[in-house]
């Protein structure tokens, strides 16, 4: 296992825990990673973020006596600056909102596809394309969401004035902000994307080509400038006017993969409040997002199919446990791909496939002591004979997820995505435009049968993103938490809520467990570095003849109750930190 950032917990009464700085006209400080406390314990309000000046700006919401909501958008709008290789106002996410009595609402951010888009979208002589070769430029742009979800959330569930939402993220990106490890490493690491767009290269590369160094102080007026008017004027424009015009025009004439996005394309978008999905695992409440993304049901599949088990008495240190959870995995995998797209499109059976008998039964497919040889997607209630494509599961860095609880006890779980670092590289009054549309199936059909997450205009596609809330047994909000690493999103969400629930672990800890992947197939992948290296001749042992140990994009955040107070968790892979109101 890798070393954890050690827990430095204030105490418990909330004004003898000491805060962040107000921030001045000085440039923010990056995180010192080792050495920042990734968890702080509040007894009224907490954010949990991947980055501290994030996070900062949205407990800075909440001392102004703003909503879980707005502390969430505040930090998205941060994020944006501060991290602009994984999320922000160029692309989009859900968000799940809930209060004190249990109720949880839901928006749907997600990016849509141009109206020109078609099935061979990402077709080229008969083949689907390579994803390095889609990803950068204009044809894996879609139409950003983040701010429409924002708007409407504040709408619903915001306190504070609009612009004061703005005012953290207008400073870091007017006044400068350090460069942080994790920055530069992907500025070294995608120069192809990060550097694609000469404005992005003027910001964060110097004139030989290379990444600014960690410490350097980055200012991005344009970024400020465009957060300036869209608080000023509202959402609407970001949606008309020159931005419009100028996201139009950028993906139509980018230099690679140019491709048809009109201004009406952009003008057309609308988030939209969908119902949450909940199940039950051991008594606890577990509610997500629904299609188009695939979060909610997949965890609940992992978690539905396991309940038979008793995780608690093997515990973390089993390979037998982990065993039980890989075959949960290629289970609930297989049926997200035959089933999981945007639901507007095409039906989804999302009742069916939470639906506790079909999962009992799912989960009688599994053994302890062996290994299915062939994993094949089940037939849930309501399901109709769509064939799922052959999967592909790119690696990506560029997603954010963070958690708020407020004074009041209302939660806010908000996944944020451009999907790879830095998106498509094409970068837009200071921002990031998304690659999303990589995540539409490069393929059609299957035999002639439409594959459900084919591409189409107006479409979103189909999404890992996990924001997750669990209610306990009372009744009352026990956890808030999501992850970031492209399709391990699930496998971390479920990971933890293992750890918390079956293995009695602080959120903490359970966010720091090692992660197994096993996303279909007879492919196992183990995380690099970790305790589960030591287990895969037993892993091996019981059948899976692929187990495979590799790095993974891991980045998770969570607040958890424990008796009267909220404590903060960050992966300890990452910059993340909580700071309490």
């Amino acid at each position: 296992m890798k070393p954890h950032i050690l827990l430095s917990l204030c105490p418990l009464a909330l004004a003898a825990c000491a805060t962040l700085p107000q921030p001045s006209a000085a440039p923010a400080a990056p995180p010192r990673i080792g050495q920042l406390d990734s968890a702080q314990v509040g007894v009224q309000g907490l954010v949990s973020a991947a980055d501290p000046r994030a996070a900062e700006a949205g407990a800075e919401m909440l001392r102004l006596g703003g909503s879980a909501t707005d502390a969430a958008i505040a930090t998205m709008l941060a994020l944006t600056v501060v991290e602009p290789q994984s999320s922000g106002i160029g692309g989009g996410g859900f968000l799940l909102m809930g209060d004190a009595a249990g109720n949880v609402d839901t928006i749907d951010g997600r990016e849509t596809a141009p109206a020109a888009a078609t099935g061979d979208w990402f077709m080229r002589g008969g083949k689907p394309m390579e994803f390095a070769d889609a990803q950068p430029g204009g044809k894996s742009v879609g139409v950003p969401g983040s701010m429409r979800l924002v708007a409407l959330a504040h709408r619903s569930h915001g306190k504070l004035a609009w612009k004061t939402l703005f005012g953290p993220a207008i400073r870091l990106a007017r006044n400068g902000f350090a460069v942080t490890p994790r920055l530069n490493h992907a500025l070294s690491d995608g120069v192809a994307t990060g550097g694609f767009d000469a404005a992005a290269r003027a910001i964060f590369y110097d004139s030989a080509g290379t990444p600014r160094a960690v410490g350097t102080t980055i200012r991005n007026p344009a970024l400020a400038t465009t957060l300036e008017r869209i608080a000023a004027r509202g959402a609407g424009d970001f949606y008309s006017g020159a931005n419009a015009r100028e996201i139009a025009s950028k993906v139509s004439a980018a230099p690679h993969n140019p491709a048809p996005m009109t201004v009406a394309d952009i003008t057309a978008y609308d988030a939209k409040a969908r119902p949450a999905v909940c199940g039950s695992y051991r008594g606890y409440r577990i509610c997500g997002m629904g299609p188009p993304s695939s979060g909610a049901t997949t965890v609940q599949a992992i978690l539905g199919q396991l309940e038979r088990f008793d995780l608690k008495a093997l515990g973390p240190q089993s390979p037998v446990a982990w065993h039980l959870i890989a075959e949960s995995e290629r289970l609930a995998y297989a049926d997200r791909e035959k089933y999981l797209a945007d639901g507007d499109f095409i039906k989804v059976p999302v009742a069916g496939l939470t639906d506790p008998s079909y999962l009992a039964q799912r989960g009688e497919l599994i053994s302890p002591d062996r290994t299915l040889a062939l994993v094949q997607p089940g037939t849930p209630p309501g399901a109709r004979l769509i064939m799922g494509a052959a999967g592909k599961t790119p690696e990506e860095h560029g997603t954010s997820h963070f958690v708020v609880v407020d004074r009041s006890g209302n939660s806010a779980s908000y996944t944020s995505t451009i999907e790879s670092a830095f998106g498509s590289g094409i970068m837009v009054g200071g921002y990031y435009l998304n690659n999303e549309l990589t995540d539409f199936s490069f393929v059609p059909d299957v035999g002639g049968i439409p594959v459900a997450n084919r591409v189409e205009g107006g479409k979103r596609p189909r999404s890992s993103m996990s924001p997750t809330l669990i209610y306990g047994p009372d009744g009352k909000l026990k956890l808030a938490l999501g992850a970031a690493g492209g399709a391990t999103i699930i496998v971390q969400v479920a990971k933890a809520i293992i750890g918390v629930i079956d293995w009695g672990l602080p959120a903490q800890q359970a966010i720091a467990l090692p992660v197994l992947f096993a996303p279909g197939g007879n492919t196992v992948m183990v995380e690099k570095d970790s305790a589960l290296e030591a287990m895969i001749p037993a892993l091996k042992a019981l059948g899976h003849a692929d187990v495979q140990s590799r790095p993974m994009p891991l980045k998770a955040n969570a607040i958890e109750r424990v008796g009267d107070r909220w404590v903060g968790a960050a992966d300890p892979r990452s910059e993340g930190a909580a700071v309490a109101q």
